[in-house]
């Protein structure tokens, strides 16, 4: 057998013979701290395991822990244990189906009669630990698809089967650790005793791939990191998650409902979170005018010839609704606004001298989600996108996105988010226009992104179906990211609905199309300012700013005279004149997280002044009605410009 070279991305190189596992070329050429801190390697950029053979000369990258890579190698090997553990536990009539690691840990799916209960979690955990003590070795053969096939069908792994046959290659891979063995690509841990520790987190049910029309199965989730501190840390990021949990505190605020009577994913806005929802729209439409946008509005339906011109149909068609008959004509609700801006666009000519055109609209779209996909705020059927499409001349196209980059970190900025990570997504398998528009439009992104000194990761591949895309995802509180912001180029829709301007040459020329959404719709974004705030809004946009408490009733004529003021003035104010004791009153307008509370005393009615109290539990001195409006007045000023 001829020999290799194997080197290490240090530059350290060794020969092996052929055949060598990378775990030998990780020993000769790491020290003994860095080979323990190895759990997998890439080769030439794949991510593969230790007891990988090395068949001709390699580059090998230690992937060590610390790392990504690691922990998610870490949590697919232990989604493997808590199988094997499943298994042991309550015997081969649990089938199996899949189990990947996800960002902040790892799920399985088993289809089980009987729901799992957290007594069932305690059982699991124990056999996991007796496992990972046995430093089981990951051991991993490549067989046939034939042979793979008969040997789950053998043990009733009907998933199993399902998979390997809509594969539909020669051979597969499968892992085994200690009496679990599995079809997967890996990587995994050279052996158990790698995991130090681990929770089995909750268990929420999942279809069979995604469709409903499928076996119903049960999906544990659980974490696994390589020391105690770091799930530990994790847990109670978890926890305090949990108290932020928008749909928790949205009950509590009484800001929206969400009723399987009305229909599941649709937003019914209660006062309060309806008020909450103006102010951010207001200060939306103010910024917009402040920064040259004229605003639409445009129908919920339309024609479904517009969606067919638009290839919308075609290519987004999964996600609309059903289309209805109207008048012998058929009908569908939007997904998007775009095609009825073009249609204003359409509706006279437009010269060179009037580009570039920015039109914004909140308008309401309604896209199809499965039922187990659906979330609270933050994934429903029906919202209402911050959108905006702007028409420019192909030598605007650079400023132009350059100014939107510009509005937008503003815009997050005003609301709290100075934390995000900004990725440029290019072109996907499956897209229209021709590789020059898809060029050009992907290099005006990146200049613009250069230009401002942002930071980006490519994305490729992510693009839509149309053009390239830059997206903005924000962090909270918690570090969390989500997923705002978006930008895209758009030479496809301007050639399908024939859209043209007058040049200097004063001939036609067709327009570039920028699709933006800031806050991506406002019900994913207020369920976010939600969790980021746990309901602790600034004062600015607090949907009660005030709430007046009276200590007797012989002060409730001068409560309602100052609420009267107050309301006049534009503060957001309530007022509690129950007869309740005063500490009960202040405990509930805490809870319900109010800015200021007006304590109204027969001191402050003589007086004709107001004592203040914080949602924080501090006091300040008395002020009159004046002095506590400028207040108000002023402090949401600083809010919007901070």
């Amino acid at each position: 057998m001829s020999d290799i070279k194997v080197s290490i991305n240090n530059g350290e190189s060794t020969i092996l013979p052929a055949g060598s596992l990378a775990k030998t070329a990780v020993a000769e050429l790491l020290s003994n701290k860095q080979r323990k801190r190895t759990v997998a390697v890439f080769i030439n950029g794949e991510v593969v395991d230790l007891c990988t053979p090395l068949t001709e000369d390699s580059v090998l990258t230690p992937i060590q822990t610390g790392s990504a890579e690691a922990l998610s190698v870490l949590r697919h090997s232990t989604a493997h244990i808590m199988a094997e553990a499943v298994r042991d536990v309550f015997g081969t009539e649990v089938k199996v189906a899949i189990g990947p690691s996800i960002e902040d840990g790892f799920y399985y799916d088993f289809d089980r009669k009987e729901p799992f209960t957290p007594e069932d979690f305690e059982k699991i955990e124990a056999r996991m630990t007796e496992i990972i003590r046995k430093a089981v070795p990951f051991t991993r053969s490549k067989v046939s698809s034939e042979s793979a096939i008969e040997r789950f069908s053998a043990e009733g792994e009907k998933y199993k089967v399902e998979l390997i046959k809509d594969l539909g290659v020669p051979t597969v891979s499968l892992y085994e650790q200690g009496s679990f063995s599995d079809l997967c690509r890996g990587p995994h841990l050279p052996d158990t005793s790698f995991v130090k520790a681990f929770k089995l987190l909750r268990v929420a049910g999942a279809y069979w791939r995604g469709d409903e029309k499928n076996d119903m199965l049960q999906r544990i989730y659980g974490t696994a990191f390589f020391d105690k501190k770091a799930l530990k840390k994790h847990l109670n990021a978890l926890e305090e998650a949990k108290k932020r949990d928008h749909r928790k505190l949205g009950k509590e605020l009484e800001l929206f409902t969400i009723q399987d009577e009305i229909g599941p994913g649709l937003i019914m806005w209660q006062p309060k979170g309806a008020l909450l929802r103006k102010l951010i729209e207001d200060y939306w439409k103010d910024a917009h005018y402040q920064n040259d946008y004229e605003l639409l509005y445009t129908p919920h339906i339309a024609r479904q010839d517009l969606w067919k011109t638009s290839g919308h149909l075609d290519f987004y068609g999964e996600n609309m609704y059903s289309s209805m008959d109207i008048d012998d004509v058929q009908y569908q609700l939007k997904p998007m606004n775009c095609p009825f801006h073009i249609g204003i666009y359409n509706s006279r000519r437009w010269s060179y001298r009037e580009m570039p055109i920015r039109w914004c609209e909140l308008g309401t779209v309604y896209r199809y989600e499965r039922a187990g996909a659906l979330h609270g705020l933050l994934r429903v059927r029906g919202f209402t996108q911050d959108d905006a499409h702007i028409f420019c001349m192909p030598e605007q196209l650079e400023d132009e996105i350059f100014n939107i980059l510009d509005l937008n970190l503003q815009i997050l900025k005003t609301f709290g988010f100075d934390k995000y990570e900004i990725y440029l997504s290019t072109r996907p398998d499956k897209y229209v226009g021709s590789d020059e528009h898809w060029e050009q439009s992907t290099e005006a992104l990146k200049l613009a992104l250069e230009k401002k000194g942002l930071a980006y990761t490519i994305d490729p591949g992510e693009g839509v179906f149309y053009g390239p895309k830059i997206d903005i995802k924000i962090k909270d509180m918690l570090g969390r990211s989500w997923q705002c912001s978006t930008i895209q180029v758009d030479f496809n829709l301007p050639e399908r609905f024939e859209m043209t301007y007058t040049g200097k040459d004063n001939q036609d020329h067709q327009p570039i199309m920028i699709h933006r959404a800031l806050m991506g719709s406002l019900e994913r974004f207020i369920g976010v300012l939600i969790e980021h705030y746990a309901g602790v809004f600034p004062l600015w946009f607090a949907p009660v700013q005030a709430r007046i408490l009276n200590i007797t009733d012989s002060q409730i004529d001068y409560c309602n005279e100052i609420y009267a003021a107050f309301r006049k003035a534009g503060i957001r104010i309530e007022k509690d004149l129950r007869n309740e004791k005063l500490n009960y009153k202040i405990r509930e307008a805490q809870m319900a997280k109010i800015p200021y509370m007006l304590i109204i005393g027969d001191k402050e009615k003589d007086s004709h002044t107001v004592t203040l109290r914080l949602r924080n539990g501090d006091n300040i001195a008395d002020m009159s009605i004046d002095d506590f409006i400028e207040k108000i007045k002023q402090e949401c000023e600083d809010g919007k410009n901070s």
